[in-house]
């Protein structure tokens, strides 16, 4: 019986699985052994609130295009009743504006965005224990604000594919991989943060993010995939904390202005790295150049390095808990720039590090 049940289940996410349709309101739904499932709409759009139930019985998923070319749909609120979002359920939305997703939502499927052009935010609730689907919010032009929660486990293909006013992502330690294409085409990707348990960033992922400045890889990451970072600006540099990934053609294509940053330690770094010349990234907190202390009320030193690039200034008041929290970020330019901080006194105790940004 639970086979058969997990059968529907992916029926009802997928494709338009056969069950009697029933009608509630503006919602035409399906009743799977107790459990309703939302499988299309026929109101005049506006803003719209999913039930958490129907004839007592709890609305736990929205079946496969459910709301799709729903053009006058401009806001969608999902209630915590439901774990699932399948495949193209809101595709072509291009009113929507505004979408809150419940907190036990453990699924969305792919294509579940596709063309919401006029969405502007979205936040993936921690819930959500699967992937990004690919082609999720693909062509999502509005988009200018996403959080991915703490559990997803991947980003599909295609995901975020010319979202151009998306501005940052945060891709969080939970996420393995970043698919072929993920974030082609973002235009407007200034910052990216790429979790410390990424193992592979798909080919062209970052494609065309002719906006970002810098990008840091973490030590998990073993494999770059063809033309990831293509046409990226990258002005700022590339900031490697482990060995030397493998790489695959033209990672760095286009990045005329790149330099690659590596750690004291790491291996497998030359003069040039998959195109762009390397750099050792090995700056120094000065503390003998009588700088190093209280000067006119704030705390601060030198910072050296031979060669240009960013440094982070990180700081701890408790070194138990283990919390670094960024203070300043510094350009070096061949020579020593200068960090101060005048709030250490409100402060018992307080640690500096250096940091890639």
């Amino acid at each position: 019986m639970k086979k058969v049940l997990n059968l529907i289940m992916v029926a009802v996410l997928t494709t338009a699985a056969t069950s009697t349709a029933l009608q509630f309101g503006d919602f035409i739904y399906s009743d799977y052994s107790g459990e309703i499932w939302i499988t299309g709409y026929t109101g005049l759009g506006g803003a719209v609130d999913i039930p958490a139930t129907i004839d007592g019985l709890p609305v736990v998923g929205i079946q496969y295009r459910a709301f799709d070319d729903c053009s006058d749909l401009t806001s969608i609120t999902i209630p915590d009743s439901v774990t699932a979002i399948g495949n193209s359920a809101f595709k072509h939305d291009g009113s929507l504006t505004n979408v809150v997703i419940g907190t036990n939502v453990t699924y969305i499927g792919q294509e579940a965005f596709w063309g919401c052009s006029s969405l502007t935010s979205i936040s993936i609730p921690d819930s959500v224990t699967s992937s990004i689907g690919d082609y999720t919010f693909l062509y999502c032009g509005g988009l200018t604000n996403v959080m991915i929660g703490t559990s997803v486990t991947s980003i599909g293909k295609d995901a975020f594919y010319y979202c151009s006013n998306l501005k940052s992502i945060t891709i969080p330690d939970s996420v393995t991989g970043i698919g072929n294409s993920a974030f082609e085409g973002c235009s407007g990707l200034t910052n990216v943060v790429i979790g410390t348990s990424v193992t592979s960033i798909g080919s062209r992922a970052f494609q065309w993010c002719s906006s970002l400045e810098h990008v840091t890889i973490p030590d998990s990451v073993l494999f770059i995939g063809d033309l990831a970072f293509r046409g990226c600006l990258l002005e700022n540099g590339i900031y490697f904390k482990g060995n030397a990934p493998s790489v695959g053609a033209g990672v760095f294509d286009s990045c005329d202005q790149a330099i690659v940053y590596y750690m004291l330690g790491t291996i497998g770094w030359g003069e040039i790295y998959a195109g762009r010349p390397t750099v050792l990234w090995n700056p120094l907190i000065q503390t003998d150049d009588g700088i190093f202390g209280v000067q006119a009320g704030t705390f601060g030193f030198n910072i050296a390095e031979s060669e240009s690039g960013l440094v982070m200034v990180k700081a701890c008041t408790n070194l138990t808990d283990g919390i670094w929290t960024p203070v300043q970020t510094h350009s070096m330019s061949n020579s020593t720039v200068y960090f101060g901080d005048s709030s250490w006194t409100n402060h018992p105790s307080r640690v500096y590090q250096l940091s890639m940004p």
